[in-house]
């Protein structure tokens, strides 16, 4: 009987044990989690959870007694702190270790933190604390415009609050989406009161707020930072397993260790269609790249070359991205930018990478397959109404 350990119990992780269990045989899966919480999902804890709109069950992959039910060995509350190849064995800090004829490392990835006094939002226990002190909190400033930092500002603003958001790049969501789409998102905000500053960052956070590296002081009962998060590639690299700006794998999720795998906001995987290695850090990534990760664990010829997909809902708008903007030289639309309902296309050198549809559905899929293509495609046709 082989021997199936997962490092790393979140969304991913959660999803490679389902898929194991479904497609394997009755071999032994350990599944091991450094949070107390069984696997859950983490998208609702910057959306529906912190805004009060979901119960917390609901955040969770399986349900309580799913794992029993399928002889998954899920150990939460407890951290590997070294992998040894050569042996085939994870060791944790009291000593004690198992042994694996396949790893799975999908550790996923740990937000880049500021001195100082502020919350950060990563895991269940984060959003229930912000969701906490928003209802106490008059004044919240937000570091960074990025994803979890606008929409960590749009549930400031349902819960009453001041909200101020400090990035220092042109607009919010500059890097991921362009000036142009940024500045889409930044007119929502302040259409929705919050006091946006772009071009200026954070030099120190205090107990009374941040000093701005203007130099100008902003009060706050509440600082929150969202600049990111950094891949938790450290077991990988001590271990001598390959790494850049994740774990590096081939397109079926092999590490350079054949019996070592990666999957998640960790892995930095080849894409077929791109040509190039890619590191993704949202929800769509670990759902989907988890089973596959199994699969090739089980020995099956697989290739993981979903697009890049991500989706967001900030007060009246709800968006789903697919794609990715390297290196594009156009953005064109259709529909309405200002009533906020369109559809935005990148264009590079006449073929679309990308594609971002505001508050219109069941587009996602024509989207797809224009990007697929590769296909030169008339700026017109895609912005005339059909």
């Amino acid at each position: 009987m082989a021997t199936y350990v997962i490092v790393g119990a979140g969304l991913a992780g959660a999803k490679a044990a389902q898929t194991l269990r479904e497609e394997g045989s009755g071999d032994q899966i350990v599944l091991i989690g450094a949070e107390s919480e069984r696997p859950y999902e983490r998208p609702p804890l910057s959306k529906e959870y912190l805004l009060g709109k979901s119960e917390r069950e609901k955040i969770f992959v399986h349900g309580a007694g799913w794992y029993a039910d399928n002889d998954v060995d899920l150990r939460t509350g407890l951290r590997v702190t070294r992998v040894e190849l050569d042996e085939h064995v994870v060791r944790f800090a009291d000593g004690s270790r198992q042994s694996y004829d396949k790893l799975l490392i999908a550790t996923g990835a740990t937000p880049r933190r500021l001195p100082g006094p502020a919350l950060y939002l990563r895991t269940v226990g984060d959003s229930e604390a912000l969701k906490a002190r928003f209802a106490d909190a008059g004044r919240v400033t937000v570091v960074g415009a990025g994803w979890i930092g606008l929409e960590t500002a749009a549930a400031a603003r349902k819960a009453g609050c001041e909200v101020t958001i400090v990035e220092p790049d042109p607009t919010p969501l500059y890097r991921p989406l362009g000036p142009e789409l940024g500045e889409v998102f930044a007119r929502l905000h302040r259409r929705n009161g919050v006091d946006l500053r772009t071009g200026t960052g954070a030099a120190e956070i205090t107990e009374t707020g941040v000093r701005l590296s203007s130099g100008e002081r902003l009060t706050a009962d509440l600082v929150v930072v969202g600049i990111g998060a950094a891949p938790e590639v450290g077991l990988a690299r001590d271990a001598g397993l390959d790494v850049g700006s994740g774990i590096l794998t081939d397109a079926a999720l092999r590490t350079s260790h054949p019996d070592v795998f990666a999957a998640g906001d960790v892995a930095e995987a080849f894409h077929p269609l791109y040509g190039r290695r890619i590191r993704v850090e949202h929800w769509a990534n670990a759902l989907n790249g988890g089973p596959v990760a199994a699969r090739s664990m089980l020995g099956q010829d697989v290739t993981y070359d979903r697009l890049p997909y991500f989706y967001t809902d900030q007060y009246d708008l709800g968006m789903e991205f697919n794609g990715d903007i390297q290196g594009y030289d156009d953005v064109v639309y259709r529909g309405s930018v200002p009533d906020q309902e369109f559809v935005a296309y990148w264009l590079r050198e006449g073929k679309v990478v990308a594609g971002m549809n505001v508050n219109i559905w069941d587009v996602a899929g024509e989207i797809k397959e224009l990007i697929r293509s590769g296909a030169t495609v008339d700026p017109k046709e895609l912005t005339s109404d059909r």
